[in-house]
């Protein structure tokens, strides 16, 4: 062991985790060594294997806090399993953070896991300001050395840092901005947290237009291209700008409201008039903008998109017969409906209404293209053509297919790639006829180009699009879900199969008026059960 003073400390220590009681600050835990005695302690259990054990656990912790803690990254990083990136993370801490008079207070140590608060100051160019955190680290057995270390991870030096991430103090790249709804009222992250990597992205784009300055700010930045900085504390307020958006502050609210009841659940909604998001919200993990960036099948939602095509082609109307058979096979691909729905004598707008899967693959013989959705996707309701939102968006993709693969397009499975942006902007065209790219900051803040579609749909597609997603919301599949939303509605359900899920995703997607919205919640069974609930929220905002 060390010597008697570092003993009485490490007794200490001890004492303090086996009863859960935090305890003073590693700062003053120097003794002139380097944090790491190959001799003793965590270093000479070369010959040792197996899970660390609670001394092991305690002892390394403590070393590699009391090393992190004075400054000693190299010492610090000796104590983990990956200590070229630890090294350097631990060095720019204080070189590159300019994090300094570090306190570090473990806490009841959970198996392995050993959680830990940081109060430390962030100083630079003569202005500071205390930082204080939560964080925890892992003890493993290393594998090549026998030794227990702290399995290295970006989050054991702030919970928020994430793989090629890192934190620097400075000069703000960017302005602070004051983002504002399209009556003008204030959108914070603090009041509508699924905002957050919206205003970061906004900021990023637009802070130097908005007219404001700079200020002074602990950031993290790196990770992902072109992913803006994250602000964790700001040492000198610069002076934000205004920003006008087309979000409405009201259904912002009531979208935030709606996507708590479900985890994995995003929510977008859109005028159809303009194309302008009146709202974006998600409940995910991190900061994740899956309602603009997401990539999944949306399933029947789809047959929007789907019926348009058909009906614009001649090969059905609204009112024709549908062939709603239990079962269906193109190329040898076999389709089903669910719980072998039958339906006899009734209209291809009742099979529409009642998600018929059969009634849609039926009628690909009689279109002879094999690509007419991808066409119709594309041409009409502007899918894949490059979308200039304001912020990182995904336009959707319906890539040309042929034969089994071609055929599960046409009920939103297979190669189908959508989010809710895309899905409540196919149903705003349905409504209006004409795709309206959608945008969340005005087009006139950078001069970007609008995405505009070849043709807009027939007027006599449309009313019957209507006609049948009325259907849907008052008699169909989304009736339930939409019964106390008023106005001129119609709406869609979507269950979408996936891969290794034993539950599929819910998809819905409505129109009320002059709003349109569209929900996903992964694993969320039938659409109108979890994603129906939170467009008809939404919808009853407006």
């Amino acid at each position: 062991m060390r010597g008697g003073a570092k003993v009485a400390v490490v007794g200490a220590v001890f004492a303090v985790f086996t009863a859960g009681v935090s305890y003073g600050a590693y700062s003053f835990l120097t003794d002139g060594k380097d944090g790491h005695d190959g001799a003793s302690g965590p270093g000479s259990t070369s010959e040792r294997s197996g899970p660390p054990d609670t001394e092991e656990i305690q002892q390394t912790a403590e070393e590699f806090l009391a090393a992190w803690a004075r400054g000693d990254a190299e010492a610090a990083a000796d104590l983990t399993n990956n200590a070229a990136e630890a090294q350097p993370a631990l060095a720019g801490y204080g070189s590159t953070a300019h994090i300094g008079e570090v306190k570090l207070t473990p806490g009841r140590p959970a198996g392995a896991k050993v959680p830990f608060t940081v109060r430390a100051v962030v100083a630079y160019q003569g202005n500071s300001k205390p930082l204080a955190y939560s964080s925890s680290l892992t003890v493993v057995r290393g594998l090549t050395t026998g030794r227990p270390l702290v399995d290295w991870q970006p989050g054991v030096l702030h919970p928020e840092l994430r793989k090629g991430e890192s934190l620097r103090t400075g000069t703000a790249a960017e302005p602070q901005i004051t983002a504002v709804d399209r009556k003008g009222r204030e959108l914070t992250e603090e009041k509508y947290p699924s905002l957050g990597p919206v205003l970061d992205e906004l900021r990023k784009r637009y802070g130097d237009k908005a007219g404001g300055k700079p200020g002074v700010e602990l950031v993290i930045e790196g990770g992902q291209a072109d992913a803006p900085d994250r602000t964790l504390l700001t040492l000198v307020k610069g002076e934000p700008g205004e920003l006008p958006t087309t979000l409405d502050a009201d259904v912002q609210a009531a979208a935030e409201k709606a996507v708590m009841r479900y985890d994995k659940s995003s929510v977008v909604a859109i005028e159809p008039s303009t194309g302008h998001v009146r709202a974006v919200a998600n409940n995910r993990d991190g900061r994740w903008n899956a309602a603009f960036l997401g990539k999944q099948a949306p399933g029947s939602t789809m047959k929007i998109a789907t019926a348009a095509m058909l009906i614009e082609r001649g090969v059905v109307n609204a009112d024709s017969i549908g062939q709603c058979k239990p079962n269906a096979t193109y190329y040898g691909t076999p389709f089903h409906n669910l719980n072998n729905m039958n339906i006899k004598g009734k209209s291809f707008a009742w099979s529409f209404a009642k998600s018929c899967n059969t009634a849609f693959i039926k009628l690909i013989n009689e279109v002879d293209d094999d690509a007419a959705l991808a066409k119709e996707a594309r041409e009409v309701f502007g899918i894949g053509l490059e979308w200039k939102t304001g912020i990182p968006s995904v336009d959707g993709s319906v890539p040309e297919e042929t034969q089994g693969d071609a055929a599960a397009q046409y009920i939103g499975q297979g190669t189908i790639q959508m989010n809710a942006l895309n899905m409540a902007s196919i149903t705003a065209t349905a409504k209006t006829g004409t795709f309206k790219q959608p945008i969340i900051v005005p087009l006139d803040l950078d001069g970007r180009k609008r995405a505009t579609a070849a043709r807009s749909l027939p007027d006599s597609v449309t009313r019957q699009l209507r006609s049948m997603m009325r259907l849907t919301a008052t008699s169909g599949t989304a009736a339930d879900a939409m019964a106390r939303v008023e106005g001129n509605k119609g709406a869609k359900t979507g269950s979408a199969e996936v891969d290794g899920n034993t539950t599929s995703n819910s998809w819905f997607t409505a129109y009320a008026d002059d709003l349109a919205a569209a929900a996903v919640v992964d694993s969320g069974g039938h659409g109108s059960d979890a994603a129906g609930p939170l467009v008809a929220e939404v919808l009853n905002a407006d």
